[in-house]
């Protein structure tokens, strides 16, 4: 492995995987990204877009592109789901955007997709290959070929999967493993603002309730987003294309507020599948092959965190090859060293991430009064009295700057 990587291979189309192959061009490398699919279709929900991430999609020149299709919300809440009670608000003003380096946007993910593809095709016209289905990778002395499942083989210096919750990279790294389900299940819906009476606010909003919450944000086009999350121990599949009947949703929801049961009732079509949580992984990394975003460090949807953090991750690993690209005393250095330094700086991170989305789906769902008064008492007196602190909890995601890191 005494060869200077010049060639990516990434197995996965998704936010990360086009992310990856953004900033491995940016760092100078060649890319194939190859997606099973036939096309990158037109669908999803929302998504939002932390200022963690923004500052990435600034250094890779598609902020005014994102921004075009996005929508900037003016403010982060949680509010209790019966009543609509806020229980604290964090503006997101200048002065808090500020401090945090960067913007907030929500967007429709077809949308972030189809910008973060655009820029692929014009700045590698043939990087994107579709109908390519991955079968398995195999390591020779100089290099990696992943195999097709038609036969085809692409070789290159370096193969990252990027295939997701479900990776067939990752089962070829560490074998079959058997996700744990959470006891959660999530709908999720995009609506109109204009079919909405009782539209929610312009902002990120949480609504907590018992044994359940709901999200929801505007996104552009006059569309606003809908996840309901209710926990339950029957298995559901790990599919968020299922359809769901909207009487289990209305029911599920029945006595909150009238924003969240107008967004269902005006849904045309209401998704649903169950959470699963995996264990943390022992290695992201076998030679010339890494992992990134899901694939490598899956993470229940509380913290709005689970894409941003693979934006995270593929700006990381091309600085990581580059490093040791690069003329620097670090190029002695081979391609496993490289990866290894990749995997030794992002797992704290995207650990504590991992931990903290855990954390809020208990705090979320407080069912009895007592925990509700020890849980939310202290968050609308700090909303009240000490803004400041509440927005600091923040901090430790939102001021981090990938672009700014240097590893090793």
């Amino acid at each position: 492995m005494t060869v200077k990587p010049k060639k990516i291979l990434i197995v996965g189309a998704g936010i990360g995987g086009l992310t990856t192959a953004l900033a491995c061009l940016h760092h100078g490398f060649e890319v194939q990204v190859l997606e099973q699919a036939p096309a990158l279709e037109n669908m999803g929900a929302g998504i939002q877009i932390p200022p963690n991430a923004s500052k990435i999609l600034a250094a890779l020149g598609l902020e005014q592109e994102i921004a075009a299709h996005a929508f900037r919300p003016q403010a982060l809440q949680t509010r209790m789901g019966q009543s609509g009670r806020q229980v604290f608000s964090i503006a997101l003003d200048a002065k808090t955007l500020n401090h945090w380096g960067a913007a907030y946007y929500h967007i429709h993910r077809a949308d972030y997709v189809a910008v973060l593809s655009t820029a692929l095709q014009v700045r590698a016209n043939n990087a994107l290959l579709l109908n390519a289905a991955f079968s398995h990778y195999q390591q020779t002395a100089d290099g990696v070929v992943a195999h097709m499942a038609d036969g085809r083989q692409f070789h290159g210096d370096i193969l990252i999967g990027a295939d997701g919750l479900r990776s067939s990279v990752r089962q070829q790294i560490l074998g079959p493993e058997q996700p744990r389900f959470t006891g959660n299940m999530a709908w999720r819906a995009v609506v109109p603002l204009a079919a909405l009476e009782c539209p929610p606010p312009t902002s990120a909003c949480v609504w907590m309730g018992p044994g359940r919450h709901a999200v929801t944000y505007h996104l552009g086009d006059g569309l606003v987003n809908f996840i309901g999350v209710v926990e339950r121990q029957d298995f559901l599949q790990e599919d968020w294309h299922t359809t769901g009947a909207r009487q289990q949703a209305a029911a599920d929801f029945a006595d909150w507020h009238p924003m969240i049961t107008g967004l269902i009732d005006k849904a045309e079509a209401l998704h649903c599948w169950g959470l699963y949580d995996r264990q943390t992984l022992s290695t992201w990394v076998d030679g010339r092959v890494g992992l990134l975003g899901d694939a490598a460090h899956p993470m229940l949807p509380f913290m709005a965190q689970g894409a941003a953090m693979a934006v995270e991750d593929g700006w990381a690993l091309a600085r990581c090859l580059a490093s040791y690209a690069s003329d620097t005393p670090r190029a002695a250095l081979n391609i496993a060293d490289a990866l290894g330094d990749y995997q030794r700086h992002r797992l704290p991170r995207t650990q504590a991430a991992q931990n903290a989305s855990r954390r809020n789906a208990k705090t979320f769902h407080r069912s009895t009064v007592v925990s509700q008064l020890a849980n939310y008492g202290p968050m609308w007196l700090g909303g009240k009295w000490a803004p400041n602190l509440v927005r600091q909890r923040l901090d430790w995601l939102y001021c981090h700057d990938e672009t700014a890191v240097t590893v090793g």
